[in-house]
């Protein structure tokens, strides 16, 4: 894990988390990959801490933060998403400069008392020129109105809430960035199509019309600058997810090593190996969260490879571990099928791979300040 300050705060949550995991969350992983949505396993992370670590009233400890991810993704890379999502948003709230939203609303959000995601996917891809942003507003006294759709929305539900980007008409590049709460008199969540895992991850398609945001509910306007400000730190989190996916495959592969050591020895991917790229990854994070808000091109280029070689090694160790567990690994319940869905999950989610590879070339060409 990457934690270097070994306090006793630190110790105490990670043990709890921990703690969780084991008991709690991993008898469920098969049940949450087809289908159940965790918030009793949610309620339970957000009272040990796990989704407060990073926050600034807790010392900024993104390290601490992937930590927890990193341990929850191990036993259930759906429920590891979950709590990126969580903790992301989170990091709205927390880097707003509105008041309204750092209160009672951001405690209550860190500690699991209310849930919520983060719907940026679509804003993300439309800076990068990827695709058109999805949501426009309109001014309007007291605030903006909201209409349009969004697809692929997670760790969303009626009475919860998620950070949402919107495009203002009429004004040059200028976007706003809010807090959407999810009401069912006022948005229209739709069921999306089955994905092949990961269904309990409570994802949807939401529908605004003429959805009224006030001033309270205004995380960054313009979002742009802000955006900039957090963007590093919104994907240096997502490591938690990748790396714990990768311990999860290690640990399946040495579940059989006792039975199957003498003929998995002549597989290429070893654990010792595998291992190994893991610690480095690990120590990349530990050093890139240590000054996660910085906003310079090389800071960013280290986390952005940093995220591809992750999704990577994912990919890699997953498909290891089918190997060394042969048949028993192949089963639909076996934890090794699931971990290659999780992997393919944390290669394709925003950014994807090759979202990634794109904004790596868009910076690198780029020309620099004078």
């Amino acid at each position: 894990m990457l934690t270097t300050a070994v306090s006793p705060a630190n110790t105490q949550l990670l043990a709890a988390v921990d703690t969780i995991a084991r008991q709690d969350l991993q008898p469920l992983a098969h049940r949450i990959d087809r289908g159940h949505y965790p918030l009793e396993i949610m309620a339970k992370l957000g009272q040990a801490g796990a989704f407060a670590a990073h926050l600034q009233s807790q010392g900024s400890r993104f390290d601490t933060a992937i930590d927890a991810m990193q341990i929850v993704s191990r036993a259930c890379g759906a429920t590891g998403f979950l709590t990126w999502a969580h903790q992301v948003c989170g990091l709205y709230l927390d880097a707003s400069d509105n008041p309204a939203l750092r209160g009672q609303v951001l405690s209550d959000h860190a500690y699991g008392k209310t849930f919520g995601g983060t719907a940026l996917s679509n804003p993300m891809k439309t800076w990068a020129n990827i695709e058109p942003m999805l949501l426009r507003a309109k001014k309007v006294p007291g605030g903006y109105s909201v209409s349009g759709a969004l697809p692929w929305v997670s760790h969303i539900a009626y009475g919860q809430h998620c950070g949402a980007v919107a495009q203002v008409e009429g004004g040059k590049d200028h976007d706003i960035m809010f807090l959407l709460r999810l009401d069912e008199t006022r948005v229209k969540l739709a069921a999306c199509p089955e994905f092949s895992g990961m269904e309990g991850t409570s994802t949807w398609s939401i529908h605004l019309k003429d959805f009224f945001v006030g001033s309270d509910d205004i995380i960054a306007d313009p979002a742009k600058p802000f955006i900039a400000r957090i963007r590093a730190a919104f994907v240096l989190l997502q490591m938690g997810i990748g790396l714990g996916v990768v311990q999860g495959s290690i640990d399946d592969m040495l579940e059989v090593a006792p039975v199957l050591g003498h003929v998995n020895q002549f597989l290429e991917d070893q654990t010792g190996s595998l291992q190994l790229a893991l610690d480095k990854a690990e120590q990349q994070t530990r050093l890139l969260a240590q000054t996660p808000f910085e906003t310079s091109k090389d800071y960013l280029l280290d986390v952005l490879d940093l995220r591809i070689q992750g999704a990577k090694l994912g990919l890699q160790a997953s498909q290891a571990a089918l190997l060394h567990q042969g048949a028993r690994g192949y089963l639909a319940n076996a934890n090794p099928q699931r971990r290659i869905r999780e992997a393919q999950f944390v290669a394709i989610v925003t950014p994807a791979i090759k979202h990634l590879r794109y904004l790596v070339q868009q910076i690198m060409s780029e020309e620099l300040p004078a």
